[in-house]
């Protein structure tokens, strides 16, 4: 399985199945950002956001996507949805990896939805807060659910971001282990777990 992080929360999940892009954004939308021309199987958004949403920004290849996928419902505060609405995570299962994107997710997860989970190999989770989970949050999750790998996202970092949301290193000072990687794509390596796994910005 690969992953290729487009910024804010886009990517590229490559597998034996096919492939799939998370929560592509539409041009303009995320500060420092500019999304390439991108095809896949399949595309999976979180919600209906413009920063998220931009289903169209991908060609579809055709082909049917053979993985498994599993979609749960959530909320994008912690109102119960009434500030920002629904979000939705996903859960991709292939070549015997678990891999769950989290969408704008804006609260702790209920047992419910963590039974619903099970397994996590790979967690793709916002850490900047003000419209979703912060850093303590964000971690909060990733211990509730026993995520092997965990890979922030939805971050301010220089010259890239919106100004309201937080930096990385709130997050990373709680990481026991951190492996920053020298480019933007990563072929999935569960030798490396537990670990926080950095894109290169």
């Amino acid at each position: 399985m690969k992953l290729t992080w487009y910024g804010h929360s886009c990517f590229l999940l490559e597998s034996a199945h096919g492939s799939v892009v998370f929560d592509p954004y539409a041009p303009g939308k995320v500060p420092g950002w500019t999304l390439p021309a991108l095809e896949a199987d399949a595309v999976l958004c979180s919600h209906g956001h413009s920063d998220h949403g931009y289903a169209e920004g991908v060609k579809l290849t055709g082909r049917p996507y053979a993985a498994a996928v599993t979609r749960i419902g959530s909320f994008h505060d912690d109102c119960g949805g009434a500030l920002r609405g629904e979000n939705t995570i996903s859960l991709v299962e292939d070549e015997g990896i678990r891999a769950v994107h989290m969408g704008d997710v804006g609260c702790a997860l209920t047992a419910e939805q963590i039974a619903a989970l099970g397994r996590v190999d790979v967690l793709m989770i916002p850490v900047g807060g003000h419209y979703t989970v912060d850093a303590d949050g964000a971690w909060e999750i990733a211990r509730s659910l026993g995520a092997a790998i965990v890979i922030p996202m939805h971050y301010r970092g220089r010259g890239f971001g919106y100004a309201e949301i937080g930096k990385l290193e709130p997050f990373l000072r709680r990481a026991q282990k951190v492996v920053r990687l020298g480019g933007r794509s990563w072929t999935v390596d569960l030798a490396e777990a537990p670990a926080t796994v950095v894109f290169r910005a």
